[in-house]
């Protein structure tokens, strides 16, 4: 197989692309528009008020100024509630804590919502100082914003690693498996062309389209949230070629056989909804339980995201973490190899 046909099958691959519509718009418009969704609801917020309920009746002296000084912190939002309505409050998320008044008020909450240790605290402040506790000093309070510590700084990388994995296995996997179901690649088969070629292909013009999504979110980004890279431009070329030459590789395997596009979609969501969830997309990966972190850390979605994450807010170099790079290079290499060495025209 010579240059011209292996720049006959890229061409081929870009037409293909380019007469789907549809296509367009989940490459370049979904990505944006979840963007614009997730970076609006969580943008730049000062904390949210915590939702307290004194339980107890207004005609109980300690309940009225139990109330009174809980009202008058701005930070939470108090309200009354009888005694007996106290688990309801908590079934309906209306309250956070729930206090008890009493010469020892009771604090009711449940340890595992993180924001309860939080709210207590500020509770115990207030009716600790209107009992007549005196503060040893004041602290003086010095809030400098940070680069990269919002929460849609945390998120566009992600949607980037997203992009690249959902791109890359169902733009290299599913048109794989199309093309066998309608019989194109037993055609293919007659012509003088290797596999790797013909692979080969594939994942090339997924690096073409990927330099095109990748443009759109980060420029997007940029104007609508001031989201910028931190780091160098080579630096995110290369993680971002890896992470797609990776998830290319593990496409090439769940295609290399499967010849039914029910098959071939069920193995694709087994293979990218685990990664959507654990490893770091929309919230840190470091929240799931400890036991678990060898095994989400060995995922080519965390290691992708990882990079991500450093080169663009923190502009750190993708050099400095040798093994997150490793496990790209890994997943990358051995599917593709066993993708060549599987893959069948028929």
């Amino acid at each position: 197989m010579g240059k011209s046909s292996f720049g006959q099958l890229v061409l081929f691959r870009w037409r293909e692309f380019s007469r789907e519509p549809e296509t367009l718009f989940w490459v370049f418009i979904f990505p944006i528009l979840l963007t614009v969704a997730l970076g609006l609801a969580f943008r730049n917020q000062g904390p949210q008020p915590v939702a307290v309920a004194v339980a107890g009746d207004t005609t109980d002296a300690a309940v009225r100024s139990t109330f009174q000084t809980l009202h008058a912190d701005s930070a939470l939002i108090v309200r009354l509630i009888p005694t007996e309505s106290v688990d309801a409050a908590f079934r309906s998320g209306q309250a956070t804590v729930v206090v008890v008044p009493g010469l020892r008020p009771t604090y009711r909450f449940d340890r595992r919502n993180p924001a309860s240790a939080s709210s207590i605290a500020l509770i115990d402040r207030d009716l600790q100082r209107a009992a007549g506790r005196q503060e040893s000093f004041v602290a003086q309070l010095d809030d400098r914003p940070a680069r990269g510590s919002r929460y849609v700084d945390f998120l566009i990388p992600g949607l980037i690693g997203l992009s690249i994995m959902n791109g890359s296995i169902w733009g290299v996997g599913w048109n794989l498996v199309q093309m066998r179901s309608k019989k194109l690649l037993r055609r293919l088969a007659a012509t003088p062309m290797s596999k790797a070629a013909f692979l080969g292909s594939f994942i090339l013009m997924r690096l073409v389209f990927l330099g095109l999504e990748l443009g759109v979110i980060l420029l997007f980004g940029r104007l609508a949230f001031d989201v910028r890279i931190a780091g160098s431009i080579l630096d995110l070329a290369l993680v971002v070629v890896l992470g797609a030459a990776s998830f290319s590789g593990i496409a090439g395997l769940i295609a290399s056989r499967a010849s039914k596009s029910e098959t071939a979609q069920g193995l694709m969501n087994l293979v990218t909804f685990p990664m959507l969830l654990v490893s770091g997309v929309f919230f840190a990966s470091t929240n799931f339980p400890d036991a678990m972190q060898p095994v989400i850390r060995a995922l080519p979605l965390t290691a992708l995201n990882t990079l991500l994450r450093a080169v663009v807010n923190s502009g750190t170099s993708p050099w400095t973490m040798p093994v997150e790079l490793l496990v790209l290079v890994v997943w990358g290499v051995v599917p593709f190899a066993l993708a060549l060495r599987w893959f069948r025209w028929t």
